[in-house]
């Protein structure tokens, strides 16, 4: 079997099983297979697949017929431009998120302080991190995450790219912080999802990615209603917070965060012009 004819044969069959974007998926199994960038594929469209090669695609096949999603039978996923490894520990990073990590960035190099303080509020892989403090190096950035699984992920993340001075912290919230500290902003994509809303996701999401990433309780608004009390207390006066949030959320945003502790409230679009993500500032 040639190359090309194994692009054809997955998408046939990822298309019976309902897979959505066959043609596309097909052509990462194989470019992740012969170790090639999926848009150059086509130059090896003649190539004939070694049965290992056949074996291993008949594996991915099968994962995804059964929903497995594609990142994690590849085992990486692109954000901002960076590779980053992924599994069932960590949520798998959207590219919608990739908008609030280029606003954190853009935003931390424009303040005038020296060497920003960044906090990423349930890091998970560490994308958000990670993007910031390569697109931002003067940054200085902390992490923290509840799950010590999510934070494994994170810090192997950090450390294949040679990004050795993000610091990790594990624990629920901002009690995983050591005392006094205050940042220039912080910057988070908390769960969001409400809790009886889980089981309606994609078997891709509702099945693979953790829960504990996803479960934003009845209304999906804790973690919100937590930055809008506790925040500003670890932000410098000034400072902001940047979240990301879920559908039909944009309302309640600006309501939980009180007008006598933050100012400059507002919802931003995705780039589908979704409202998905919230800036708020800290009074002076």
């Amino acid at each position: 079997m040639t190359v090309g004819q194994a692009v054809r044969h997955a998408t046939e069959q990822l298309t019976a099983h309902g897979i959505p974007d066959p043609k596309i998926e097909a052509e990462w199994m194989l470019a992740h297979l012969l170790i090639t960038p999926r848009t150059v594929l086509f130059l090896n469209s003649g190539r004939e697949l070694d049965p290992p090669m056949e074996g291993a695609l008949k594996r991915f096949l099968e994962r995804r017929f059964r929903r497995e999603p594609l990142q994690h039978i590849l085992g990486t996923v692109s954000f901002c431009g960076i590779e980053l490894a992924v599994n069932q520990d960590a949520l798998i990073p959207r590219p919608e998120t990739e908008l609030l990590a280029e606003h954190a960035w853009t935003r931390a190099n424009n303040l005038q302080t020296p060497a920003p303080l960044i906090l990423d509020f349930g890091t998970g892989t560490g994308c958000l991190a990670i993007a910031i403090r390569k697109n931002s190096p003067q940054s200085v950035i902390h992490a923290l995450d509840r799950s010590p699984k999510a934070l494994a992920v994170a810090r192997q993340n950090a450390q294949a790219l040679g990004i050795n001075d993000i610091t990790f912290h594990e624990g629920d919230g901002f009690n995983a912080l050591p005392e006094a500290m205050e940042f220039d902003m912080i910057v988070s994509n908390p769960p969001y999802i409400p809790s009886a809303e889980i089981q309606n996701l994609a078997p891709e999401v509702r099945d693979y990615d953790p829960r504990l990433a996803l479960d934003g309780a009845e209304d999906g608004l804790i973690f919100y209603r937590r930055f809008a009390i506790e925040a500003a207390d670890w932000l410098k006066p000034g400072g902001r917070l940047l979240c990301e949030f879920g559908e039909e959320q944009e309302c309640d945003m600006p309501l939980l965060f009180a007008d006598d502790i933050w100012t400059d409230r507002h919802a931003f679009p995705d780039l589908s012009d979704r409202p998905r993500f919230f800036e708020a500032q800290k009074v002076m």
